[in-house]
């Protein structure tokens, strides 16, 4: 994450120095998503066949060579729009395949009744990774330019790469003999996924949230900031919102309710905030609080939701399960990033991101109303 987070900041400035187009802007990162969804199934059928160290080894290997073509694109000056968008699927495709391993890796190391506890400290250091990474990347893009933050993304890949490969957990049980068909693990992920309503009735959320909320602060972010505040400033802002990130996951080591995932659901509500607060009043300030209370709301879902999943979904099926909710959860991202340059151009910025806020507190506030989502209880908690 300490690389990772400052690719995005990175490819997006670099785009916009060699267009200055928010529809171009909009394709390229639509691109990644595009791949991501499109890879995700196959990465939950391989997570749960295969070593999750090896794959998650192996795929940080090819996000540091993809991401040091694409700085050395830009840092060439030799970068073009069809060049980044093919580069931004390889990645893509790669996130695709690393994400469910890892979501699945973690009931491999801890007992059921630490997983609150071991999700909060897992996504503190995460967070704490994206928040150095984004405040001093900022001022890095700011200063050289964004071909360099990407070339440190990529240095940060095989950093992790040497780190993933001293992970020792069990691998899947099964024999290579006993392995059934692709299609045939992918129908038995999709039993487990679909005969829960509350999991399908939460993706099904999160594919208009994160639609709304990525196509405005990725696509239009940016724009608004370069034409007011400023980049740096705009670095600054996305870092207050994993300043809320990590109040969360300190606040989740302390507060455990036992119906958290119900709580986050209705949480996840805040995020409407400052997608409101760039359309309405464009304040540096007045965005750092509104990021960080949108921060602490949705990582109070984040670590109910992945406890939820780890407790009751089967250890040799939880991979699976994972990329059917990325599936779901993204599917809808690729579509909200190219849609709103375009419509921002006919109607104005303002009215789209307004557009935007609306649709993640009405999705939010209508899965809350779902009564299996406050039927699911936590494990009881171990002592400290």
């Amino acid at each position: 994450m300490l690389g990772n987070s400052v690719a995005p900041l990175a490819l997006a400035f670099a785009v916009l120095d060699l267009t200055g187009s928010a529809s171009d802007l909009g394709l390229v990162v639509a691109c990644r998503s595009v791949a991501n969804v499109a890879v995700l199934l196959f990465g939950g059928v391989l997570a749960d066949r295969f070593s999750r160290t090896l794959l998650l080894t192996g795929a940080s290997i090819a996000a540091a060579l993809s991401q040091g073509v694409i700085a050395a694109l830009v840092l060439g000056g030799t970068a073009t729009i069809p060049l980044l968008a093919g580069l931004s699927v390889v990645n893509g495709a790669v996130a695709a395949v690393s994400f469910p391993a890892s979501a699945a890796l973690v009931p491999s190391t801890v007992e059921p009744d630490q997983l609150r506890s071991a999700n909060s400290i897992l996504r503190l250091g995460i967070n704490a990774g994206t928040l150095i990474s984004v405040a001093i990347g900022s001022l890095v893009i700011a200063a050289v330019g964004p071909g360099w933050g990407l070339a440190f993304d990529a240095f940060a890949f095989l950093a992790a790469a040497a780190l993933f490969s001293r992970i020792r957990v069990r691998g899947p049980a099964e024999t290579p003999e006993e392995r059934q068909s692709i299609l045939h693990d992918l129908r038995e992920g999709w039993g487990e996924f679909s005969r829960r309503t509350w999991v399908w009735v939460v993706v099904a959320q999160f594919m208009v949230v994160n639609a709304a909320f990525v196509g405005a602060i990725a696509v239009l972010g940016p724009l608004i900031a370069d034409q007011t505040f400023g980049r740096a400033s705009w670095g600054l802002i996305i870092a207050s919102e994993t300043v809320g990130l990590v109040l969360g996951s300190l606040l989740a080591l302390r507060w455990r309710p036992s119906r958290a995932l119900g709580i986050g659901v209705l949480l996840v509500a805040i995020s409407a905030l400052p997608v409101t607060m760039l359309a309405l009043h464009p304040s540096v300030p007045w965005l750092i609080v509104c990021f960080a209370l949108g921060g602490i709301g949705i990582e109070q879902f984040g670590i109910a939701w992945d406890q939820s999943l780890q407790q009751h979904i089967p250890g040799d099926k939880l991979a699976r399960v994972y990329s059917y909710d990325a599936v779901g959860s993204f599917v809808a991202i690729p579509l909200g990033e190219v849609v709103v340059g375009p419509l921002s151009a006919v109607t104005g910025t303002q009215p789209v991101l307004l557009g935007a806020g609306a649709l993640i507190a009405l999705a939010s506030l209508a899965v809350a109303c779902v009564p299996s989502i406050w039927r699911i209880r936590n494990a009881p908690v171990a002592p400290a």
